[in-house]
């Protein structure tokens, strides 16, 4: 049997581990200089930054103010709406819930499936593509594929998240998620489909937890914003035993609990067409609903 060469096994660990370290190195400096140069969305280091706040958050013992009514001063100054999403999944995911469906790709990011609140949980991601490689100590399953299709029989799934996702559904997803031309699409309610799917596929008593840009309907060619109509439909099509609306908004330079008459009039941030910021620095929706529904 061959044997490697114990010096050159010995090189090649350090050079891994100097690789490792280089790159540690880099992510700490890109957070470090999005910090000094005064937290500017979409700068250089911001995600970084911004995922590293949310492992930070969910990470933590206590998630109590998410289902309390009021979040911390300052809290999420100058990030998007996934530093209010992600809490709020996490806030409520029961510890029964097994087996989740995470439909769009939202819980692919280290600071996520790596943190406490995930362990002993089996992931399957369902997405467009490819998005990006993860060295998490394990594997979800991913599956590529349309929402509105799934492959998966009923009553599989304990909990499904899907976290700003079914607004791209139906619109144009070439620009960012595929290049299949066919999803090149302009259809307002084509998302109906796939929370159909979404009911079909979980079990008895699971969870869908959802969240979407909400305020003055808008469509934005890759994504809409949605109104209190359009949540009442996906509600009414979903048909759930029990539902919880909750309301975040931007506003005062951080993240607030609000509701739903609030946040009607909500606009969004699009970075892919506009360079100027408004002054409290937005970085994409001005209000998320977030819809925890019990089959």
């Amino acid at each position: 049997m061959f044997e490697p060469n114990p010096v050159l096994k010995k090189m090649r660990l350090m050079i891994e581990k100097l690789a490792h370290i280089a790159a540690n190195m880099h992510i700490r400096y890109r957070k470090y200089n999005y910090v000094r140069t005064g937290r500017i969305p979409w700068a250089r280091g911001y995600t970084e930054y911004k995922y590293d706040f949310i492992g930070n958050i969910i990470n933590s013992d206590d998630l109590t103010c998410f289902s309390s009514g009021k979040l911390p001063p300052g809290y999420g100054y100058r990030l998007d709406e996934r530093a209010v999403e992600y809490p709020w999944f996490f806030s409520r995911l029961r510890n029964d819930e097994i087996c989740i469906l995470d439909a769009g790709s939202a819980l692919n990011f280290k600071e996520v499936l790596t943190s406490n609140k995930m362990s002993g949980r089996k992931i399957f991601i369902v997405t467009l593509s490819h998005e990006q490689d993860l060295d998490v100590g394990f594997y979800p399953s991913y599956i590529y594929e349309d929402l509105r299709d799934l492959c998966f029989k009923a009553d599989f799934f304990d909990a499904i998240c899907s976290l700003s996702t079914i607004e791209h559904i139906g619109l144009d997803n070439t620009m960012l998620y595929t290049h299949d031309a066919s999803k090149r699409e302009n259809d307002k309610y084509a998302h109906l489909q796939a929370v159909r799917e979404f009911c079909r596929v979980l079990k008895k008593g699971g969870t869908l937890y959802l969240s979407v840009p909400f305020g003055k309907h808008k469509n934005h060619g890759w994504f809409q914003i949605f109104d209190a109509e359009m949540i009442n439909r996906v509600i009414e099509t979903f048909c759930p035993a029990e539902v919880e609306k909750t309301f975040f908004k931007y506003e005062d330079e951080q993240w607030n609990f609000s509701d739903e008459l609030n946040c009607r009039n909500s606009g969004y941030f699009d970075i892919h067409k506009e360079k100027t910021f408004e002054k409290d620095y937005l970085a994409a929706s001005r209000s998320v609903c977030c819809v925890r529904m019990i089959k």
